[in-house]
């Protein structure tokens, strides 16, 4: 028996040791710079431009309103790298752009925004109108609608309506801008407008594209709708990629991945002389609360008006990921001083899990921080922060305990039933993740920063042969297990099998759930 024992500490440490090298290698991975091809030289040629990027901004208040100072500080970081700006809308302050372009040495694309409310867009409209009419020379067109075919508010006879009202009365080229699948859709509209305008966003397609393949698609895109519309201007109207957010499939939202689409973006437009705009200028936290933390971070600046990233040279994709060794070291010593005085090698497997714990709440904190949307969403991620400390601190004690030889041997141990419960407590809380992960995953990420140490943790004491203590006949957590396990393939079969961290959330449910298949009876 005590070869046995032997064995399994062995293990236990080798797997431990394993994962907090895992926690390393990937902060070693998120420093390292990745060579990317430079952009073009020169200016690139237009920028789509919404200036609420302040914490509680939101162009969907009615109230909010863009100050003269606001849009005159934006254009003049803008005018520096860009030709044009593509607004969205004339209502909030947003009819002061055009002016205000101007004396930077911009142009702009004036968007005026279309949607179900007809009163609303007789007011867009007439003020659109007039801002035209009032600065000609700053306007390079006009963008009459934006998605409203997507969002299904207007029917394509009113948007051509719309457009011909327009361009009579501005005597200016006018557009319509939609998802590019919509102008195939509805091929008629083309006939109101002086140029297509399509949106081209590799990421959001039904079967959303990698990075690597992204332009290779858009390429393509453009051929397709060229070849629907013989003889018509083209733009792309919006086309980028997210520096953050949820993986789709094998699209994968990073810093590194922005900075190659953009880069690789510019050398196919340059070379095919293909008009665009790129989304966005600044990253758009309101966003999130309607697209997850993913649509909050499209911008090639950040919500303090800094550059995500240069437009030569290589990349990395965190180059402060380091700092988590801070939260990591601290941990590993608060863990450790309650077992100094205990025989070694039990202060070293405190330290162990504490300094892995913290590489789990740095990466844990960081996702809540770039994805909380509210006061909500931020309590509810610190609890969850809080009780996955004190699971790691809990589970770590315990196998101090069964190192230092105090449990009794491993064949007839069983955990207590407070550590069952709390495993299975921890199970219910996955169980009720994976459900919102299958039935609305679109803008969900998957919190495996968070779950990791827990979900380890349990099954190390599995490996030590601690295993659950059930009630007889209880066989509620065992179908709680499987249950979790079958939703979380769900999840993969719906990412096509190409989403890696599908499989990691999976594995994740697996090593939660798989020890209590061995429970003892109590």
């Amino acid at each position: 028996m005590a070869g046995l024992d032997a064995r399994r500490r062995v293990v236990v440490t080798a797997l431990l040791l394993i994962a907090v090298a895992g926690g390393l290698l990937r902060l070693a991975l998120r420093v390292q710079p990745v060579v990317l091809p430079d952009a073009p030289p020169g200016r690139i040629a237009c920028v789509s431009y919404t200036p609420f990027y302040r914490p509680g901004e939101s162009p969907l208040d009615p109230h909010a309103h863009v100050s003269t100072a606001r849009i005159e500080a934006d254009l003049a970081v803008l005018s520096r790298r860009f030709d044009c700006v593509r607004t969205y809308s004339v209502g909030q302050g947003m009819d002061q752009v055009p002016a205000i372009a101007q004396r930077a040495g911009m142009q702009v694309l004036l968007g005026i925004w279309l949607g179900r409310d007809p009163a609303a867009n007789a007011r867009e409209m007439a003020l659109g109108i007039a801002t035209a009419r009032a600065h000609r020379a700053a306007i390079r067109a006009i963008v009459v609608g934006n998605e409203v075919l997507l969002r299904g508010e207007l029917p394509a006879a009113a948007i051509a309506a719309d457009l011909d009202r327009v361009r009579a009365a501005t005597g200016l080229p006018v557009t319509y801008a939609d998802v590019w699948e919509f102008w195939l859709r509805h091929p008629r509209l083309a006939a109101h407008v002086d140029f297509v305008t399509i949106h081209v966003l590799p990421y959001w397609e039904d079967h959303p594209v990698a990075a690597d393949r992204a332009v290779a698609h858009v390429a393509a895109v453009v051929a397709r709708v060229r070849a629907a519309f013989p003889g018509k201007p083209l733009l792309i109207g919006e086309t980028g990629w997210p520096s953050r957010g949820r993986v789709r499939e094998a699209a994968v939202p990073s810093r590194v991945n922005e900075a190659r689409f953009v880069r690789e973006f510019l050398l196919y437009a340059q070379h095919d002389h293909v008009p665009y705009n790129l989304i966005e200028a600044f990253d758009q936290p309101w966003k999130r609360r309607l697209e997850g933390t993913v649509g909050g971070y499209w911008g090639l600046y950040d919500d303090a008006r800094k550059p995500k990233f240069p437009l030569h040279g290589a990349v990395a994709e965190d180059p402060r990921a380091w700092s988590a060794l801070v939260p990591a070291a601290l941990l590993a010593l608060a863990f450790v001083l309650p077992a100094r005085r205990r025989r070694w090698p039990q202060p070293a497997l405190r330290a162990l899990a504490g300094f892995g714990g913290g590489l789990a709440l740095a990466a844990a904190w960081g996702q809540l921080a770039t994805g909380a949307r509210g006061t909500l969403e931020w309590g509810a991620g610190i609890i969850a922060l809080t009780a996955m400390l004190i699971t790691v601190w809990i589970l770590s004690a315990r196998l101090a305990r069964w190192f230092g030889g105090i449990d009794a041997p491993a064949p007839a141990t069983a955990l207590t039933p407070a550590l069952t419960r709390l495993q299975v407590g921890w199970l219910i809380v996955l169980t009720w993740l994976d459900l919102l992960l299958v039935f609305d995953p679109r803008y969900r990420d998957l919190p495996l920063a968070l779950v990791a140490p827990v979900a380890l943790g349990f099954a190390l004491l599995r490996v030590a042969g601690l295993v659950p203590a059930l009630a007889p006949g209880d066989r509620r957590p065992q179908l709680l297990a499987l249950g979790s396990a079958a939703l979380a393939t769900v999840i993969v079969v719906q990412e096509r099998g190409l989403d890696p961290w599908a499989w990691a959330w999976l594995g994740l449910n697996l090593l939660l759930g798989s020890g209590l298949w061995r429970a003892r009876s109590v």
